[in-house]
């Protein structure tokens, strides 16, 4: 089979990507998870499945409102920062949706199933590229079979881990590494806020526990991944000891973050190979935050390429350049965030902080 565009990847970023590549293209979308199916995902998302107000104001942009499936309780309003390394704690108003992730990208591929010039295969595991002449040979395994596809232009919108940047970028580019951990505990009781910890024995980046129904989400980004599991034990015992009451472990889940430290370190594209989302670098360096990232690149790609698929990488360098003075921000944030001195500061100046009623 021969495609204008092969797209690696159907979480937001390549969902939104195809959704808005113009309809002149004939396009194929591939992802390893079984997204069309009911059951749960065999590989699902590794993420805490809030969506911050800046993925919130892409969604708006888009003119999209998220169904009521995709939403799950509770929807709380706080959050509670303990910083271990200093003994201080406040509390943060924040405005997130608590989603569900898994729901949430089918949803987002559900919006592309319409478009008739997009063909999409589930199940279906990325191996190989090579260049042959004017045209890009892709392997892939699909259903048990490898098949061979021809494209002109190959997309990665493979998330942190993506084979594809590995394949076209050097390893002197690549973004820091860190291994997500997160596990989900049964709960006896409804949490009042979520929580993010900050605690140099466990990361350098952060945790967090997020509730989703009756289930307390706990995760940590951790950058030494050797010793990773022995880490998160740490963190849970210390989270027992402040008081947090976890059940029984009901699910293990784990994932590779990019963590973007400087902007050499955001890979947009080599010839006929490009990149978006977190493939691409688009992650906040501070927060992990990655879907409004993915939804804007997904969306600028989309807009290269439907401005001209063999001109797209300089539209795309130039239509992300606010993205990419985004990550530099954020960049400068983290520094006073991630270390123990400023952040001590700025935490007991109480700055953005509010009082809660710890009585009812």
């Amino acid at each position: 089979m021969i495609y204008d565009i092969v797209i690696i990847g159907a979480g937001p970023s390549g969902s939104t990507l195809a959704r808005i590549l113009d309809k002149k293209y004939k396009v194929l979308l591939i992802d390893k998870r079984n997204l069309k199916d009911k059951e749960e995902f065999k590989s699902p998302k590794c993420c805490g499945g809030l969506l911050a107000p800046d993925a919130q104001k892409v969604l708006a942009q888009f003119r999209l409102g998220l169904p009521k499936e995709v939403i799950v309780g509770p929807q709380m309003f706080s959050v509670r920062a303990i910083d271990f390394d200093n003994e201080i704690q406040k509390y943060y108003q924040r405005h997130y949706i608590n989603v569900d992730r898994e729901k949430f990208d089918r949803w987002l591929l559900s919006l592309t199933l319409i478009r008739d010039n997009v063909e999409i295969k589930t199940s279906c595991i990325f191996k190989d590229y090579k260049e042959i002449e004017d045209k890009i040979e892709v392997e892939i395994y699909n259903n048990g079979v490898t098949e061979k596809i021809y494209t002109r232009l190959l997309i990665g919108a493979d998330g942190g881990a993506s084979k594809v940047r590995r394949m076209i970028v050097e390893d002197y580019k690549e973004p820091d590494l860190y291994i997500s951990i997160q596990k989900w505990y049964e709960l006896s009781r409804e949490l009042p806020h979520f929580v993010s910890i900050f605690d140099d024995e466990v990361t350098d980046f952060y945790s967090w526990i997020i509730q989703k129904e009756n289930y307390a989400i706990v995760g940590s980004a951790i950058f030494d991944s050797h010793d990773g599991n022995e880490k998160f034990e740490k963190l849970i015992d210390k989270l027992r000891l402040r008081g947090y009451k976890f059940g029984k472990c009901v699910k293990s889940e784990g994932a590779w973050i990019m963590r973007p430290r400087n902007l050499k370190q955001i890979n947009l594209f080599k010839e006929n190979v490009a990149l978006t989302g977190e493939a691409a670098g688009f992650i906040s360096p501070s927060s992990a935050e990655g879907i409004s990232y993915a939804l804007r690149s997904g969306a600028i790609l989309a807009e290269s390429i439907n401005r001209s698929i063999e001109k797209y990488g300089l539209y795309y360098k130039n239509k992300t350049f606010k993205l990419r003075m985004n990550i530099f921000l954020k960049n400068l944030k983290s520094i006073l965030m991630y270390n123990k001195f400023t952040r001590n500061l700025i935490m007991k100046t109480g700055v953005l902080s509010m009082e809660v009623d710890k009585k009812n």
